[in-house]
C-alpha cells in the first residue's frame, strides 16, 4: 500500500480543516516546501496535495507552490482542488504533476471527464468525498443526491481506475478511519482505492494495508505527531 502524506494549501500555507469546515482551520506551516522536504527525509515517495482555495472557489491559486514542491522534491505528486476544466488539468500536467484528481467536475461535467480520460487516462483520478453516504462537492460544502457507491460504479464504468475516497465525518477528527467503508469498496470494486479521512494511528494504516488498498493518505496525524512516517512505512510494507 502506498503512503501519501498530505499537504492542504491555503494562501500558500500548509493547513488542515476539521471535517472540511473552512472556519475550523489550523495552520501548521508557512513553508509547505519544507514540509515536503521532511517527507522525503522520512522515506516518502508520494505526496497528496490539495488546493483548498481552488476546491472552494475554482482556479489554481496555489499553483506556484505546488510546482515548487514537485520540482524541488521530485516526489510523485497528485493534486486535487478546483480542477474543473481541461485547461487546468493541462496546466498541472504540463508543469510536471503526475496525477490530477477531479471532484466537483466529475459530478457536474461528465463530458469533460470523458475527454480527460481519453487524453490522459491513468493520470486522471476521481475524488469521492462522502457525507452521510452521499457525494459532496465544492470543497465539501454542497451535498449532492448521488449515493456514493452508485457514483463509484458510474465512474468505473466510464473508465476511471483510481479513486480517492474520503469520509468527511472522519476527516481531521483523529478518531480513526472508516474501515467498514473501505472494506465494502474493496469488496465491490476492482479499482485502485486510496483511503482518506481520519487515519490517526499505525493500527489504522496496518488494517487498511491488510485490506489490500492501493493507498492511504496521512494528514493531520503526521502534523500532530501521532503517526511517524518511518514507522508507517514499516507497518504497511
Amino acid at each position: 500500500m502506498l503512503l501519501f502524506p498530505a499537504i492542504d494549501l491555503y494562501e500558500g500555507k500548509a493547513v488542515r480543516l476539521l471535517k472540511g469546515d473552512y472556519s475550523r482551520m489550523t495552520v501548521y506551516s508557512g513553508d509547505p516546501l519544507s514540509v515536503a522536504r521532511d517527507f522525503v527525509k522520512k522515506g516518502m515517495h508520494c505526496i497528496h496535495l490539495v488546493d483548498l482555495e481552488g476546491a472552494r472557489d475554482g482556479g489554481t491559486p496555489n499553483l506556484d507552490t505546488v510546482v515548487r514542491i514537485k520540482t524541488e522534491t521530485g516526489m510523485f505528486c497528485e493534486i486535487g482542488g478546483g480542477i474543473r476544466s481541461l485547461e487546468t488539468i493541462e496546466r498541472y500536467l504540463d508543469a510536471g504533476l503526475d496525477r490530477v484528481i477531479l471532484g466537483t467536475a466529475a459530478v457536474t461535467d461528465e463530458g469533460m471527464l470523458r475527454q480527460a480520460l481519453s487524453r490522459w487516462n491513468e493520470k486522471i483520478a476521481v475524488g469521492v468525498d462522502i457525507r452521510d453516504g452521499f457525494v459532496a462537492i465544492k470543497g465539501w460544502e454542497e451535498k449532492t443526491e448521488l449515493e456514493a457507491f452508485a457514483f463509484v460504479k458510474r465512474m468505473r464504468d466510464l473508465g476511471v481506475n483510481t479513486f480517492i475516497c474520503t469520509d468527511i465525518s472522519k476527516d481531521g477528527a483523529m478518531q480513526g478511519t472508516n474501515r467498514n467503508l473501505y472494506r465494502q469498496l474493496m469488496e465491490r470494486f476492482d479499482v485502485n482505492i486510496t483511503a482518506s479521512g481520519g487515519i490517526s494511528s499505525l493500527d489504522d494504516l496496518q488494517a487498511l494495508s491488510l485490506m489490500g488498498l492501493y493507498g492511504a493518505i496521512v494528514g493531520k496525524a503526521y502534523y500532530t505527531g501521532d503517526i511517524d512516517l518511518e514507522r508507517a512505512l514499516e507497518v504497511t510494507g
